[in-house]
């Protein structure tokens, strides 16, 4: 299976996907969108097809980068993956550290590039990356907020309060009583089952 992921620059939205997906059915490919947006082919295509690909998107106003510059964008975004969702307590996160500025592409910075291909620069990926971290120990830890603030790096639980409203929309307290009403459901489930156990024993 061909290992080869490639990133297209400026499908930001939910129309671009569905243009991006089209026009990979309409030409054959056999692919999958990864998560994070990139086009995984699943079978070898020849450098022809790649070259019909890039330009049959620039048509409709999208770049398919090439291999260099794909690699670099996945580096950036495992990294920061790594780095949040993966570290039992973060690093004084600087985009800087992460990335430099080198330029890969004319005048075009890799920085630039990431926001073009992710429709949001490092820095905001990186805020939407811990704040899922936060979700997920507010969901699965019994941890305090002020816990949770020191683990992501936060300077104190207000902050991290603000970025988590500003970015979902909802309040860490919103968070804190979905994991409660889920413990009850799977406590309640489980004297269920110990009592059906029971009485067939």
């Amino acid at each position: 299976m061909s290992e080869k992921k490639l990133y297209v620059k400026y499908v930001v939205c939910l129309r671009d996907k569905i243009v991006l997906q089209s026009e990979l059915d309409r030409m054959g490919f056999h692919y999958e969108i990864t998560v994070h947006g990139a086009i995984r082919f699943l079978k070898k295509s020849t450098k022809v097809q790649y070259q019909e690909l890039k330009k049959n998107l620039l048509k409709k106003g999208y770049i398919l980068l090439d291999e260099k510059e794909s690699v670099l964008i996945d580096r950036i975004i495992n990294t920061i993956i790594e780095v949040i969702h993966y570290s039992e307590s973060l690093p004084n996160l600087n985009f800087h550290d992460i990335v430099n500025k080198h330029v890969i592409s004319g005048e075009e910075s890799l920085l630039k590039i990431f926001s073009d291909v992710k429709g949001m620069s490092i820095l905001q990926f990186i805020v939407v990356q811990k704040i899922e971290r936060a979700k997920e120990l507010m969901l699965y830890e019994d941890l305090s907020l002020k816990e949770i603030a020191e683990i992501l790096n936060y300077k104190n639980k207000d902050y991290l309060a603000a970025q988590f409203k500003k970015t979902t929309g909802l309040t860490p307290r919103y968070f804190e009583r979905l994991r409660k009403e889920r413990m009850a459901i799977v406590e309640k489930h489980t004297a269920e089952l110990n009592s059906e156990n029971a009485k067939t024993s």
